[in-house]
């Protein structure tokens, strides 16, 4: 059989850079993955379940804390924990190891097949040399049968591990005491011998070796390929997983080849700049690898990888859109089932959840910002699949959810919901601005869905509300004195504490500029003292921009807030928090330095740059927004070869769901504008492509049952537009972009493809 190696030739794949080799990787599936370094080690990684995020993972338990091998040559004994390099390819990864002391190379190549509860382990093993070598393969799996994060809140207690060994079959077999959970391992061999050593790791875990005796001849290779699976039902299971993975390894990597194969071709993209073409690609295996799969809670988007493999209601909510646009639409019918669900059986009032662990308990019952949010996914969600018994089956959590925002949250009445939205800062619980976009756009699209499905009379109702809350946002919370939308609306009280608070923040952070800011805020606030509430603007935090996000702030005062949003930047991106960034952050570089508590403070994040590179196309600014874009872009396999981190370039999560929102809505929606209609069987297409990019194709943008290619050039003739489908009884609308006079002569129009050109 060919090796695993072999089966990969024809895969696209990216080598790690040495300096990160002491850094994560992931080996991703759908019920099971692998996070170790790219060294080949499994250090004890994670703040969540603290030091056990890494190792092998079958939720809602973990299985291993990582496993090790070695060669015993000669008396002498080879680790295999320091990889010389690291190669990841979208489905798979390698490890390569060699040694000054002999003429042995090892190649480690490991895949998670789809829908397995276990993880393919293959070395081959190659004498370069010229004499005959004979020595050990020594095998070491240290199991740590565990529950998930909050575990002990649905009674899963851990026990210690008990290993036995399976002399016919040459396995190990290892049960937690407590409970059904298992772990199965071993090779397509038999070993020659076994044995149990001392775990070092914490935890309830047990070491076991299995050792093989290996001659190789000059030239020669040898390949072992390892099994490790699990079940947390039964023992029968966890073999049975063990056999059907020993089995069928190379069908089952080709398998999983051929279906990213399929993912790599819907919304193609092929631009200028190759370094964002092939971040766009592999966001869509990233996409692939955040399928979290628990067949007895549900399956949805997990928001990343090591510290949040599980379920979250935001990160859903803007990950999804993008999801849609690159057309892996299933998994998204499958997380708002899954949030739909949990959601009514918890809360019951259309609030959507904001956290839930593996095991189907629910951390924080929500934020105020996810339930308006919930109604916006839904409605584009329908642009796409036009399938109006989505919508009813939805509109109910809908309607109860923004009862629930207005009638609880709204105290005073004003239209602006109270309560925590993104920002995760001690007392930014008033009103706050992100939660008031997001409200704004939830009656409007609300609005919409009322109307799509005959509820007139809710529909105007629902607008007229949505008109009402855009006009107050552009007058009650926008600050002249800032040339921005507030942070959030509250009493000076509030303001004073979260100004107290913010100059210990800035001092502790050395940001003398804000520092001084803040003091001057504070005497004005005491010179000026207010007995009502009004906006406030503290942090700069990146939500101040979702008004633009959402396309509802007055042109002019949105052309002052992008401008203002362009000081909080560096390379990489937007700033968190405002009041972070350095004086010098127009030139930073290198990587970022977290607190030794993880800590997203002094962050740059690609979900605020993605919202505001939104938020700039949405005011048809479309080469600042892809200035966003290349920042981002920079920090594409920075660390993790084929993925970008949460904390730009090098922090936090190693891959996280919402970048694909950050990439395909402002690639797809308004770069190409693809504006889809599926209900009617219409796509209109509003390009607004930036200057820099003379050639740009996106192909098989998936619409309902329709696929969709733009192909756009602009040379000494003109700008040159082809639209295709496969569908020809759909209708193909090009319109120009708002505010913009160029107008698209159609030369020639079919069923299927739509020519048009605009002279220079």
């Amino acid at each position: 059989e060919p090796t695993f190696k072999e089966t990969l030739k024809n895969s696209s794949w990216i080598a790690g850079k040495s300096s990160y080799l002491g850094s994560p990787y992931v080996t991703a599936g759908n019920r099971v993955y692998m996070v170790g370094h790219q060294d080949g080690s499994f250090p004890e990684i994670g703040w969540h379940i603290k030091g056990e995020m890494g190792g092998i993972w079958d939720h809602p338990i973990k299985l291993m804390d990582g496993f090790e091998a070695a060669l015993i040559l000669n008396d002498k004994s080879f680790e295999l924990d320091e990889a010389t390099s690291f190669i990841n390819y979208p489905m798979a990864n390698s490890h390569f190891y060699s040694w000054d002391d002999n003429d042995l190379m090892i190649e480690r190549t490991q895949f998670v097949p789809d829908d397995k509860q276990g993880i393919a382990v293959q070395y081959v093993i190659k004498n370069r040399g010229e004499k005959f070598e004979n020595f050990i393969f020594r095998f070491t799996g240290h199991s740590d049968l565990m529950p998930t994060w909050l575990g002990d809140k649905t009674k899963m207690h851990d026990g210690p591990d008990l290993s036995e060994f399976d002399e016919k079959r040459g396995y190990w077999v290892v049960k937690d005491s407590l409970n059904p959970w298992f772990v199965v391992y071993g090779a397509m061999k038999q070993p020659t011998s076994y044995n149990q050593v001392k775990n070092n790791y914490s935890g309830l875990g047990i070491s076991n070796t299995l050792e093989y005796q290996i001659n190789l001849k000059s030239g020669e290779e040898r390949v072992l390929t390892f099994s490790i699976a699990g079940s947390y039902q039964s023992k029968k299971e966890a073999i049975s997983e063990f056999q059907s993975l020993n089995n069928e390894t190379t069908r089952l990597l080709n398998e999983k080849m051929n279906r990213y194969q399929a993912l790599s071709r819907n919304s193609k993209l092929t631009i200028p700049d190759e370094n964002m073409q092939e971040a766009f690609e592999w966001l869509k295996y990233n996409c692939d690898w955040l399928i979290r799969d628990v067949p007895e809670v549900g399956t949805g988007i997990m928001a990343g990888i090591p510290d949040y493999p599980w379920w979250f209601g935001v990160d859903s909510e803007y990950a999804l859109k993008g999801y849609m646009a690159i057309g892996q639409e299933e998994v998204v019918y499958k997380t708002i089932e899954l949030l739909d669900s949990i959601s009514n059986a918890i809360n019951g009032n259309g609030r959507i959840v904001h956290e839930v662990s593996t095991n189907g308990y629910v951390f924080n019952p929500g934020n105020i910002n996810e339930t308006p949010q919930f109604s916006s996914l839904i409605w584009e969600v329908y642009r796409w699949n036009g399938d109006k018994e989505f919508l009813k089956k939805y509109f109910p959590t809908i309607q109860k959810g923004l009862n629930w925002l207005m009638t609880e949250n709204d105290k005073n009445g004003n239209l602006f919901p109270e309560g925590f939205g993104m920002m995760e800062i001690h007392g930014l619980d008033s009103e706050m601005i992100d939660v008031a976009s997001y409200t704004q756009r939830a009656f409007e699209d609300a609005s919409k869905i009322a109307n799509e499905l005959g509820r007139e009379n809710l529909s105007v109702e629902y607008s007229l509300l949505a008109s009402e809350i855009k006009k107050e946002i552009n007058s009650k919370f926008w600050s002249e004195e800032f040339g921005s939308y507030a942070d959030f609306i509250g009493t000076d009280e509030q303001a004073l504490h979260l100004i107290e608070d913010a100059i210990v923040r800035a001092d502790t952070l050395n940001k003398p500029w804000a520092v001084q800011e803040l003091k001057e805020a504070k005497k004005k606030i005491l010179a000026n003292p207010s007995s009502i509430p009004k906006p406030f603007v503290v942090h700069h935090n990146w939500v101040v921009n979702t008004p633009m996000e959402m396309g509802i702030a007055d042109p002019e005062k949105a052309r002052r807030a992008l401008a203002t949003a362009e000081q909080f930047v560096n390379p990489f991106g937007v700033f968190v928090t405002g009041i972070d960034r350095d004086a010098s952050a127009g030139s930073d570089d290198g990587s970022f330095r977290g607190s030794k508590v993880f800590s997203y403070t002094g962050a740059v994040m690609t979900l605020p740059t993605g919202v505001q590179a939104v938020a700039e196309n949405n005011y048809n600014r479309s080469d600042e927004a892809l200035n966003y874009l290349e920042r981002m872009t920079r920090t594409f396999s920075y660390a993790l070869p084929g993925s970008i981190y949460e904390v730009s370039p090098d922090y936090g999560m190693i891959t996280q769901a919402w970048n694909i929102y950050s990439f395909a809505v402002p690639i797809v929606h308004h770069f190409f504008g693809i504006q889809p209609d599926a209900a009617h069987k219409k796509v209109i297409i509003r390009p607004s492509i930036p200057k820099k990019w003379d050639k740009a194709s996106l192909e098989h943008v998936k619409v309902g049952n329709n696929e969709v290619s733009v192909f756009y050039s602009n040379d000494t003739d003109g700008r040159t537009i082809r639209i295709e489908q496969t569908d020809p009884s759909w209708e193909l609308i090009l319109e120009p972009t708002e505010n913009q006079d160029t107008e698209f002569e159609i030369i020639y129009s079919t069923d299927r493809v739509t020519v048009a050109k605009t002279s220079n």
